[in-house]
């Protein structure tokens, strides 16, 4: 029993100085406390030892056992949070913008929003006022205001996202800012000269010329003697103050449940400027929106006398404006935020 306990614990340290590898430090504890060490080999030795030095040499050996245990587990945990930390390093992404220049460039407006200021700042120079009203509507407002009561064919028209509030199919997120137009002639200020832009929701499968989520703006009249021609020259003078001298305006027979008689209005396609593209369907004309007299059904919902006022309504995408006012072949663009593209707008 000649071991010096004290030269083989700062032996054992100094051999877990060097050690910076787990399969290391375990090849090393094996030498170090395995029956073949020299730990191991002393407390073999013991039984050769009377009984009053045994337990004395034994109560050594435990102690310089525990002890070289205490380094070991010290060193593990060193290499353990040490190896993790060079692991987060190789895994991390630098998720920082690049920046083109040493100054941060200025944000801007997204385009759909500065179409609707501009759209806005159009029809207030042409007289109308601009009124806003909730997302969230109910039935009436959205449907059965408008001549669209329950079971209607029209309202095939709208795919409609419902909410769960109140009774079944009550309470929707609304598919077109017509409801204000409700809101605003159930305030019974006549005449009526405004225009209601909006974002609206229908489950729509996003394509070049369709979103989910979409915004509007919705234009209302209601005077004495108010007639069709009013509403086509009402049309054709926003296009032109809008879009410039070469666009120009047509409207094509259609069907709204709240209009009657009911048109589509379509523009030249500022694209091809009406020699025909994929965005037109080869048309040369591009759809931008429904209009049409108001419904007498109507009138009388919100009451109105329709034998004394008539009316006519229109409503678009703004979101269809900013992509014939810019040229933008797909729609989907808008909603990706991509930074190489909005930084062009």
């Amino acid at each position: 029993m000649d071991y010096n306990l004290e030269i083989v614990v700062q032996d054992a340290k100094d051999a877990l100085s060097t050690i910076d590898d787990l399969e290391e430090l375990s090849r090393l504890r094996n030498n170090l406390l395995s029956k073949k060490s020299q730990l191991g080999t002393a407390r073999s030795s013991l039984a050769t030892l009377p009984l009053d030095q045994r337990r004395e040499i034994g109560a050594k050996i435990e102690l310089a056992r525990k002890e070289i245990e205490s380094a070991l587990a010290e060193r593990r945990q060193l290499i353990e949070v040490r190896t993790r930390k060079e692991k987060l390093a190789a895994d991390e992404i630098d998720i920082t913008e690049w920046l083109e220049s040493s100054t941060p460039a200025r944000g801007h407006q997204h385009i759909v929003q500065r179409t609707r200021d501009e759209l806005e700042d159009v029809f207030v120079g042409m007289g109308f006022s601009v009124n806003e009203g909730p997302e969230v509507e109910t039935d009436w407002y959205n449907f059965e205001a408008l001549n669209i009561p329950p079971a209607h064919p029209a309202r095939g028209m709208w795919d409609t996202f419902y909410l769960d509030l109140g009774e079944p199919e009550t309470v929707l997120l609304r598919t077109h800012t017509s409801p204000t137009q409700i809101r605003v002639m159930e305030s019974g200020e006549l005449p009526i000269y405004a225009v209601m832009p909006g974002r609206c929701y229908r489950r729509d499968t996003p394509d070049s010329r369709h979103l989910p989520i979409f915004h509007q703006i919705e234009g209302l009249v209601v005077d004495i003697g108010i007639s069709f021609a009013n509403l086509a020259g009402t049309i054709e003078d926003f296009t032109t103050a809008y879009f410039g001298a070469g666009i120009h305006s047509r409207l094509r027979p259609s069907y709204f449940p709240f209009t009657e008689p009911s048109a589509e209005f379509e523009i030249t396609c500022t694209i091809c400027a009406g020699s025909g593209c994929r965005t037109c369907s080869h048309t040369g004309w591009i759809e931008l929106g429904g209009c049409g007299m108001v419904h007498p059904a109507v009138f009388e919902a919100v009451g109105i006398d329709s034998k004394r006022w008539t009316g006519f309504a229109f409503g678009f995408g703004i979101d269809r404006c900013a992509q014939m006012r810019y040229q933008i072949p797909d729609m989907r663009v808008l909603m990706e935020n991509d930074y190489r593209f909005m930084k062009q707008l």
